[in-house]
């Protein structure tokens, strides 16, 4: 019987009394691996720990990008509408100026293009009101210096200001390599009397080749009817 009541005894201050039972599972030599399963468990716990760390940080950078990709969508829905905005006055500014050139080669026809000032005073009527908002003005200069034609002389040419915009207009019932020149040298003493870069404008229903090339190479717009 008392071995019996030792083991009752012994089990119960295993269940019950903590010290008792590392001190025979160090005397068993469990310690260790009571210590080892200890130290797994507080690894285990910091590793879940971490883990969640992390998930949250995640989350919160998903989220972010998220954000971030909203916020170029809405740009990209911006720019979207504004390239449609401007694809639409591009369209409405080639029918005006196709009306525009409908009109001046009529003009040139019913005139027969003898009379260069009467065809430039009827057209100019016409750019006013093809162009809209803006008002077509004769600007006058005394270009001392000569250098437009290389010599002093009174400098006329049609501007359009629009918006802020400096429009010089040439009106020719035939475009030439020098009548581009012509308009590229006004241009050049517009700017440095006004202090204003104007955008340079030939509308004519003729202009060959060359003058068309020397257009391009002088940035001088040329709107005709081919």
């Amino acid at each position: 019987m008392e071995t019996v009541e030792l083991k009752k005894k012994i089990l119960r201050l295993l269940r019950e009394d903590e010290e008792f039972k590392l001190a025979v599972a160090g005397l068993l030599g469990y310690d260790t691996i009571l210590n080892e399963l200890k130290k797994l468990r507080e690894d285990f716990q910091h590793f879940m720990r971490e883990q969640e760390r992390r998930w949250e940080e995640n989350n919160r950078r998903w989220e972010e990008a998220y954000k971030r990709f909203e916020a170029i969508e809405r740009k990209l829905l911006e720019h979207d509408k504004r390239f449609e905005a401007i694809e639409r006055k591009l369209l409405e500014h080639d029918r005006r100026f196709n009306s525009l050139m409908r009109r001046i080669t009529a003009i040139g026809a019913r005139w027969g293009i003898h009379t260069e000032t009467a065809f430039r005073r009827a057209v100019r009527g016409i750019i006013e009101e093809i162009l809209g908002k803006g008002r077509v003005e004769k600007w006058v200069y005394f270009d001392e210096a000569g250098e437009v034609y290389g010599y002093p002389s009174q400098v006329e040419v049609d501007v359009l200001i629009k918006n802020g915009l400096h429009i010089l207009v040439e009106v020719k019932a035939s475009a030439s390599i020098g009548d581009v020149s012509i308009l590229w040298g006004k241009g050049k003493l517009y700017e440095k009397v006004t202090g204003v870069k104007p955008r340079l404008v030939i509308i004519t229903p003729f202009i060959d080749k060359s003058a068309r090339e020397t257009a391009v190479k002088q940035g001088v717009e040329v709107y005709t009817r081919v």
